[in-house]
């Protein structure tokens, strides 16, 4: 699953950058020197849905493992969401069979949720230095 999750992660923020260098000149034609707003809200939307997609990647696993890990969909979506985003309630926990994938999916979650975070601040950087090549800043 952390695998899956990391070859998840390059997809996307290999798509994102290509995006942004595919993007960058029209949105500055079309919302002129506000053009990284909307740049940067793709970028953000679309590491999100990424994230998402993870948390759903390792409810559909905690359902599927048998003996049932989580017996509902609510359950497992619940967990998943709380560990993977290392709040970890622990109001709900799994069965001693697969316990310890509880500490995977947050090491998981803190590496992904990292490397987001970092991954958009470069993002950042790069959409504000491509804003002064286009002369096109947005405190002009």
């Amino acid at each position: 699953m952390i695998g899956f999750t990391v070859v998840l992660h390059a997809f996307v923020c290999d798509w994102v950058f290509r995006f942004i260098e595919r993007y960058s000149r029209p949105f500055v034609g079309t919302f002129g020197r506000y053009w990284t707003i909307p740049t940067l809200i793709t970028a953000v939307f679309v590491i999100g849905s990424a994230l998402m997609v993870d948390i759903w990647a390792w409810t559909l696993l905690f359902l599927w493992l048998e003996p049932v890990a989580l017996p509902t969909v609510d359950d497992a979506l619940y967990f998943t969401t709380s560990t993977f985003t290392t709040v970890g309630y622990g109001d709900i926990v799994l069965t001693d069979e697969w316990r310890l994938l509880a500490g995977t999916t947050a090491i998981n979650g803190m590496i992904l949720f990292g490397w987001s975070t970092a991954f958009i601040f470069e993002i950042m950087a790069k959409l504000y230095k491509s804003g002064r090549i286009y002369g096109k800043r947005s405190d002009e």
